[in-house]
């Protein structure tokens, strides 16, 4: 192990595990299964107008588990670099967004009816849609505004990228500086640190875990940065077509820059003792200050039940390669 700031441990080895934060909880993915805890509400908390603004559940954890069987097992096309990442990136969409509904019925009272499933698939659409829009479609129509200005197709890929970066990076700015998010942050948190608990081979325990950097290499936020720079590098050689054109290939390339950025990240999370990697993922660790804050210890017991939920039906670590199949995740 080693330190990234006073009184922080970071792990030096990947584990085969992934997760996520969710409403007041996390999920956690091994090899073979899945699962989120959730911190429900109290009995007394269970009010017809659910939590009051900024007020913390403070009832048991609820743990729902998850056998897990990747479609890329089953088809070994899709295993190849670059499509494997697209692949598991929609199983890890699927996964997340289900787990997300676990959390926020567990947040509702017995009586209040729960969120369906055509509700969250509506929301995975429209949270697609506004991703593509602001971040492909947004940059290249205002560059086009000055294209004639520019008059060059490496100025246009200049500042098409640099404009691109500077809204994702401003968006992560104003999502760290919602009040309603940082619990979400807080139990983001939680997760890395408990995942490089585990991955430094220590008793999982809040007092444990909470020694450990909420920063981690494998992160999805490091992830998104890597596909604001790979974007730069793939659009390069389209130029200059036609405006139809030109959003045509920011869509149809979304697939594209996803499978090579995860490509990226899988391979810093293996060799994250190299000192050049670890200069080249500096960045993105550093912008996952936006997105975690420190966990208290509850939130940290949360994250570990989930982790637990999967070490109990398995054990990661001791996956055969077969089995292994499919990993393909971020933490």
């Amino acid at each position: 192990m080693a330190r990234d700031a006073p009184g922080r441990l970071e792990a030096q080895r990947d584990a085969p595990v992934g997760g996520q934060a969710v409403l007041e909880g996390v999920m956690m993915r091994g090899v073979s299964s899945w699962a989120v805890a959730v911190r429900a509400p109290s009995v007394e908390q269970l009010r017809p107008d659910g939590l009051e603004a900024g007020e913390v559940p403070l009832g048991e954890i609820e743990i729902h588990s998850f056998p897990l069987t990747s479609v890329l097992k089953r088809h070994r096309l899709l295993r190849l670099p670059i499509v494997r990442g697209v692949v598991a990136l929609g199983e890890s969409l699927a996964i997340g967004f289900k787990a997300l509904g676990l959390s926020a019925n567990a947040q509702l009272p017995e009586e209040e009816e729960e969120i369906s499933g055509a509700m969250w698939f509506g929301t995975i659409v429209v949270a697609l849609v506004f991703a593509i829009g602001l971040f492909f479609l947004l940059p290249v129509g205002l560059t086009s505004l000055i294209k004639d200005e520019l008059g060059s197709s490496l100025l246009f890929w200049l500042v098409e990228g640099v404009l691109r970066t500077a809204i994702f990076l401003g968006y992560l700015l104003l999502l760290s500086r919602l009040r309603d998010l940082r619990r979400v942050f807080e139990y983001h948190g939680a997760e890395h640190k408990t995942i490089s608990c585990y991955e430094a081979g220590l008793p999982l325990e809040p007092e444990n875990a909470q020694r450990f950097s909420r920063l981690h290499p494998r992160c999805g936020t490091s992830f998104l940065l890597i596909v604001m720079i790979v974007a730069i590098f793939v659009f390069a050689p389209i130029g200059l077509p036609a405006w139809y054109f030109l959003f045509l290939t920011r869509i149809i390339g979304v697939p594209l820059i996803a499978g090579i950025s995860f490509e990226i990240i899988k391979f810093a999370g293996k060799n994250r003792r190299r000192p050049w990697v670890r200069a080249l993922m500096w960045p993105g660790m550093q912008l996952q200050k936006l997105t975690t804050r420190e966990p208290d210890l509850d939130q940290l017991a949360v994250a570990i039940a989930a982790l637990d939920a999967v070490l109990a039906v398995e054990d990661p670590m001791a996956a055969t390669p077969e089995e292994m199949i499919g990993m393909e995740v971020v933490a």
